[in-house]
């Protein structure tokens, strides 16, 4: 299984959209996929229409003190994606629900390695698990970084969405020295109106400042995105042939080749 973590330290910058887009991509490839919601907020979740405030399981549960211990165990928290008429799809999901807020309050052993521990437990049955993450540093964000193999991190081409930027590669600093791990990342910027300076100033700047550490493409505004997530199909389902759609199966592509243009992020001499 490979894991890949989508994080920003900034909400509105396409993580879901990211998460979502490419796992129907990978889907197309005849990949089996897990998605991860670990947002509070259940943005991913709801995106496929489940309520998050009624699902009987979800992520919340590897929390718990009897966290489930075995493959079919977790397998009973899944839901189907879209499940109305993709069922065939290859895709599950492990919702979030509002519960997983109090994850911080809670003293559990093992708790920065829940999510770990259950994708090892799931090793052999999927190609690829997604995880959307929520937009603060906390308790499952430090999961999902510790349980992936690379990192997405998806930024809108507007000025304070690179302010999160930097607050999510400070962490990463963070984390590789308390780890002495270097993750890969990948900065994917996204929502690019080309019409207006903002967009085009803030890309120049991204692609300035981290240059060999952001994928050279861009992910257009597309409303077909928004009318997508409103019939909760898969975007490549949707309109296959869309912008952004297209955008994502560029980016795809750099991330299934074998030289793949993601950093690891380097502990000593900071983030330039």
């Amino acid at each position: 299984m490979h894991i890949w973590a989508v994080a920003n330290q900034k909400g509105g910058v396409g993580k879901t959209t990211t998460t979502v887009t490419l796992a129907g991509l990978l889907s197309e490839r005849g990949a089996r996929v897990l998605l991860l919601d670990l947002d509070p907020h259940g943005s991913l979740t709801s995106y496929f229409g489940y309520n998050p405030e009624e699902i009987p399981t979800s992520s919340f549960d590897l929390f718990a003190e009897s966290a489930p211990a075995t493959s079919d165990a977790i397998k009973r928290l899944l839901l189907p994606a879209c499940p109305s008429d993709l069922q065939n799809q290859g895709i599950q999901l492990l919702a979030a629900s509002p519960a997983l807020a109090t994850i911080e309050r809670r003293s559990l052993q093992g708790t920065g390695v829940r999510v770990s521990k259950a994708l090892a437990l799931l090793w052999d049955d999927f190609d690829y698990a997604l995880l959307d993450t929520p937009p603060v540093l906390g308790a499952l964000m430090i999961n999902a970084l510790a349980a992936c193999e690379r990192l997405l991190i998806p930024v809108q081409t507007e000025f304070l969405a690179l302010k999160g930027l930097e607050r999510m590669l400070r962490t990463l600093e963070m984390l590789a020295r308390s780890t002495q791990k270097e993750l890969p990342y990948l900065i994917i910027p996204t929502m690019f109106d080309r019409r207006t300076h903002a967009a085009v100033s803030s890309l120049h700047t991204l692609r300035h400042q981290y240059e060999g550490r952001i994928w050279p493409g861009i992910v257009p505004i597309d409303t077909r995105f928004r009318d997508a997530s409103r019939a909760g199909k898969l975007p490549s389902q949707f309109d296959p042939a869309s912008r952004g759609v297209e955008a994502y199966r560029s980016l795809l592509k750099i991330l299934l080749a074998p030289q793949v243009a993601a950093a690891p992020v380097k502990t000593g001499g900071g983030v330039r």
